[in-house]
Parts: structure tokens; C-alpha cells; sequence
């Protein structure tokens, strides 16, 4: 049987969701996330609208870096739960409708890891060159760091063996050398592992850093070729392995970059990319209620080969970084969703959760998200989102939005009936404590935050045009919204085209926009509120937007048989 193109490219149309395991569920009430409690939850989730799963590391860790300091790439953290909880737990989620990736972190391990203890023993150790050593003293790196508040230097020196070691993250994470091939044997055997474990592929962690020339003695291309080639022959192995499994690349580069990342008009490298140009002028532009920034992004968002995507997010696990921003813009964002110290980052992002920066209006909350799903490309949303929850900034640093998942106004957010003090991390308290948000409560009220969002997951997967298909801004003379037009010619015939409109300030307005190639008269559907309206002569489409309005407006054309 002939699969359609929404099923071979499944990743067009996905709604995925991320969460961290530890601050999911306790299932057995010792103050962690378990499997059993995901495997337990997944019915929620499903409700929701979620297609696809993101697991953040569960593998065993000496616990530096929440999970991403691995000592094992081919163990479960016992705290967790087994092989045979994940194998039980990726079951249940595909017996919904639901697949799985996992993080893969390959650019660097744990100090702890089997492979660095041998390779920090002795020179002649045969995995010496499974890492980056250096002989002499290195220059100042403070600049350099990921993380300024913890680490002054990319180079830690070992005594044993007097030389120096790279490490991007913090001192315990040393660099792997992926430029070596016995290091790029092994980790083709983790993916395969896990493929045959059941996963359909990985998000890849921090991928710049995987191809890069730093701290090598001689360039890449000078000792083992194109990196690039190497993702491709990592691709490559894993479509040879498992043909609809993805590559979801963490790439925080320029556009420019990022094309080469996908592999180019070949698309033959990651799968899909997060958007950070986009998410960080969606900040600027509800900062200044102005879409212009979101406008002309959007307009430079390069052409992607047919299965290439982007992934749009609010939010994610880590801070909410403004380093594509000037200066200036970034103080704008921070004066107006973080003006506390304690609030920021590194001088270049947020540690705040969505409501929170909003000062928790709904009307404003709602548009944002509706805006994630109508953005052209596939939606992620991060544990929590979906019912509200703010950060607890007694948390340090990124980790502030990391707290347990509030399932109920109980003890401990319904998250464990463990001690507090055994927690994985302290619940929010005050006005975003669980008293006032958690998912029991919302899943009882039709007009609550969890059943917008669940209605717009439906949406999103009803117009397969926003995720599938091509897209235009659309001209109009009011700044302060965005309207595009998505458009996608379906298999059997016919077109679906659907126009996506926001307003991000807070003012009423009206726009009228040009749509070339729309007779007059045609049907338009506003799919939340179901009322119609026609196009008028010249193809012209007026909208009426509330402050902080917005409408999913279908053009139903000829040979649309879509559920209206």
C-alpha cells in the first residue's frame, strides 16, 4: 500500500512534546519521575494532542547537568526506572498514536564515563584520542563559555597525566573528539541501539558543537574530511536502520548556517531545526506589540528541501536566550519580561516560564500559543505549558522552569506524595503554585488554558497546509499584526489554504488583505468561532481582531472535502 505524504514525512504534521522524567510523575512516591508514572500519564498527553514524544536524557548520570553529563549511553538511570519500564512505556505511547525520540548528547560525556576514566589515566591509553588534549597552557576562553556563571576556561588541566582537556560545559562534561573515527563508530552504535529499542530518532544535543574545529590541532577538513559529510553518513545509517526516523537538531545559528546544517537543497543532514531566529523576534515583536521583527524573519526564513522543517517553540528546557538580538533589543525584552536581575541570564536570556512574563493575561497567553501552532513548520511545547505553569525562581539558573509537573491543588502539586525535602526539584510556590494551576482542575473547565491549547493541537493537525505546505506574509497597514497565508496542493486534488491572523497589542483593529488568487465570493471559515464571511472583489479578505485577537480563517476552495 502506498503511504501518503502526511504519514512518510510524519514530522510536517507533529505536535511534540517535551518533558524531563524526573519532574513528570512518581509512580512510586520516592521524590522522582519514573517511567511507570510517564507510561501512567500518557493518556493525558494523548487528550492533548500530543504526536510525538521528546524524552530529555534518562540515562545514567553522576547528575551535573540534569541528565546531560552521561555516564552510560546505553543504560537507564535506576532512579528512573529499566529497560523494560522504557520498552513498556515507548509501547503504550505508540499504542496512542504517539512516537518517541530521546536526547542524543554525543558532544560530550560525563568525567565519570567508563572512556574518560581510561583516557585520563594514561597517554597511551587506547581512549586517549576519544577526547581533545592539549600540551600547553591555554589562552584566556573565559569569553568563550556556555556557562560564565560556573566556568572561566573551555580547558581543565589533568594532573596524572599534565595535559589539558576541552570541555564546552562545565569541567565534569569533557569534550568528546566526534572527529575521530572509532569516537563516530560508537556513536552510530548508540543510535542503532536505540533504534532497536524502539525510538523514532533523536533530539541532538548542541550540534554546532559537534562539527566544530575548536580545540582540534588541526582544522576538521584536515584530519578527517567534511564534517558536514559525516552528518550525512550519520543520516544516512540512521534512515538505513529505521527509514522514518529523525534528526531534531538544537542549532542556534544564523539562517545562513542553519541551511547547511539541513544538508542544503539535498536535505540530507538533520531532519528539522529549532527556529531560535524566529522565537527570539517573537519576543522582541510582543515586547514592542509590533510584528514587524516576526514580519521580516519570517521573510528571510530560508527555502527548505520538501522534508526539511523547522520546529517553533515558546519555550524550552534551558534559558530563554536572546543571543540573536542586539544589545539594545535584548534590554528591551528584558525591561519589559524580566527587569529583575535574578529573572535574567547570563546577560543574554530569561530563566521565565510564558504566564509569568505576561503577567498572566489569558487573552495575551492564548494568542502566543495559537501563534506557535499557526507559525509555518511543526509546534514544541515544553512539560507544563500546556495548563500555565510559571518558573520558580528558587531554582538555580535554567533550571528555574524545570520544576515538577502540577497534576493537582494537593500535596506537592499531586506530582509525589513524597517528603518535600526528597523532591527532584521544589514546586512553584505563590501565585503559580499548584493551589492555582495544575491539570486536574483544567481538565474539568472547557474555557481553561489545557483545553485551548488541546483544541488548537486539533487544528494544527486539521490544516496539514501550516506544517505541510508553503507559506506568505500577507501586507497589510496595521504593525502591530501578523498575517500569513499556508497553502498546500493535497494528494487526490484539490487545495487547502488557510489565513492565520494575531494581533499582539492590545487595541481592537481591522485589516484587509490581498489574496491574488481567491475569487470573489469565496467561503471563509473561521474555525474557532465557526462563523463565515466571503472574499470580496480582487481577492480582498477583511478581519476584525479583539486586543490580542487572532483567527485561523480557512479559504474553502474547490476540491477542499475537509471536515468544516
Amino acid at each position: 500500500m502506498l503511504k501518503t505524504e502526511t504519514s512518510d514525512l510524519w514530522w510536517k504534521s507533529a505536535v511534540v512534546y517535551c518533558l524531563d522524567i524526573e519532574k513528570f510523575f512518581d509512580a512510586d512516591d520516592d521524590g522522582v519521575g519514573d517511567m511507570v508514572g510517564l507510561a501512567q500519564r500518557i493518556d493525558y498527553l494523548a487528550e492533548l494532542g500530543v504526536t510525538c514524544l521528546w524524552l530529555m536524557p534518562f540515562y545514567p548520570t553522576d547528575d551535573r547537568d540534569d541528565g546531560y553529563d552521561i555516564i552510560d549511553y546505553y543504560g537507564v538511570d535506576p532512579r528512573l526506572g529499566t529497560h523494560g519500564d522504557l520498552v513498556e512505556l515507548i509501547r503504550t505511547a505508540k499504542d496512542r498514536g504517539m512516537r518517541v525520540i530521546a536526547d542524543l548528547v554525543v558532544n560530550h560525556t560525563s568525567h565519570k564515563h567508563p572512556w574518560f576514566k581510561a583516557a585520563r589515566s594514561s597517554k597511551e591509553s587506547p581512549y586517549r584520542d576519544f577526547y581533545v588534549w592539549r600540551d600547553e597552557p591555554p589562552t584566556d576562553t573565559s569569553d568563550d563559555v556556555v556557562f560564565p556563571d560556573q566556568e572561566d576556561s573551555l580547558w581543565a588541566f589533568e594532573e596524572k597525566t599534565g595535559q589539558y582537556y576541552l570541555h564546552n560545559f562545565y569541567t565534569e562534561q569533557p569534550d568528546l573528539n566526534i572527529a575521530h573515527p572509532k569516537v563516530q563508530e560508537q556513536i552510530a552504535k548508540i543510535i542503532g541501539f536505540w533504534l532497536q529499542v524502539g525510538l523514532d530518532g533523536f533530539r541532538v544535543d548542541a550540534v554546532p558543537f559537534f562539527i566544530e574545529d575548536r580545540g582540534l590541532p588541526k582544522r576538521w577538513s584536515e584530519l578527517y574530511g567534511d564534517p558536514h559529510e559525516y552528518l550525512r553518513e550519520l543520516k544516512a545509517f540512521m534512515g538505513r536502520r529505521r527509514g522514518d526516523a529523525i534528526f531534531l537538531g538544537e542549532v542556534n545559528v544564523t539562517y545562513r548556517d542553519q541551511v547547511d546544517f539541513f544538508g542544503g537543497a539535498e536535505g540530507d543532514e538533520l531532519t528539522m531545526m529549532f527556529d531560535f531566529e524566529l522565537m527570539q523576534r517573537m519576543y522582541l515583536a510582543l515586547a514592542r506589540q509590533d510584528a514587524t521583527p516576526m514580519v521580516k524573519t519570517l521573510r528571510r526564513r530560508p527555502e527548505l528541501a520538501r522534508h526539511s522543517q523547522f520546529a517553533n517553540f515558546v519555550r524550552n528546557h534551558d534559558e530563554l536566550t536572546l543571543d540573536k538580538l542586539t544589545e539594545k533589543q535584548r534590554q528591551e525584552v528584558f525591561e519589559a519580561f524580566g527587569p529583575e536581575e535574578d529573572m535574567q541570564l547570563f546577560d543574554r536570556g530569561l530563566r521565565r516560564r510564558l504566564p509569568p512574563m505576561l503577567d498572566g493575561d489569558p487573552r495575551r497567553i492564548r494568542m502566543v500559543y495559537s501563534l506557535l501552532f499557526a507559525l509555518p513548520g511543526t509546534p514544541v511545547l515544553f512539560y507544563g505549558e500546556e495548563i500555565g505553569m510559571g518558573e520558580n525562581l528558587q531554582i538555580e539558573g535554567r533550571m528555574a522552569v524545570r520544576s515538577p509537573m502540577q497534576w493537582t491543588a494537593g500535596k506537592n502539586g499531586g506530582f509525589s506524595t513524597a517528603a518535600p525535602s526528597r523532591l527532584a526539584a521544589p514546586v512553584t510556590e505563590g501565585a503559580y503554585s499548584p493551589e492555582f494551576v495544575n491539570a486536574e482542575q483544567q481538565r474539568s473547565d472547557p474555557d481553561s488554558l489545557l483545553a485551548f491549547i488541546s483544541t488548537l493541537a486539533r487544528r494544527y493537525r486539521e490544516c496539514p497546509e501550516v506544517g505541510m505546505g508553503e507559506f506568505e506574509v500577507l501586507d497589510h497597514e496595521v504593525p502591530a499584526v501578523l498575517a500569513h497565508r499556508c497553502t498546500w496542493a493535497q494528494f487526490g486534488g484539490g487545495t487547502a489554504s488557510s489565513v492565520l491572523v494575531h494581533n499582539l497589542a492590545p487595541e481592537a483593529t481591522e485589516i484587509t488583505v490581498t489574496l491574488q488568487d481567491v475569487e470573489e465570493g469565496t467561503e471563509v471559515l473561521d474555525l474557532h468561532d465557526g462563523s463565515h464571511r466571503t472574499v470580496e472583489a480582487g481577492g480582498r479578505l477583511t478581519v476584525s481582531l479583539d486586543g490580542y485577537g487572532h483567527h485561523w480563517l480557512r479559504l474553502l476552495l474547490p476540491g477542499d472535502r475537509r471536515l468544516h
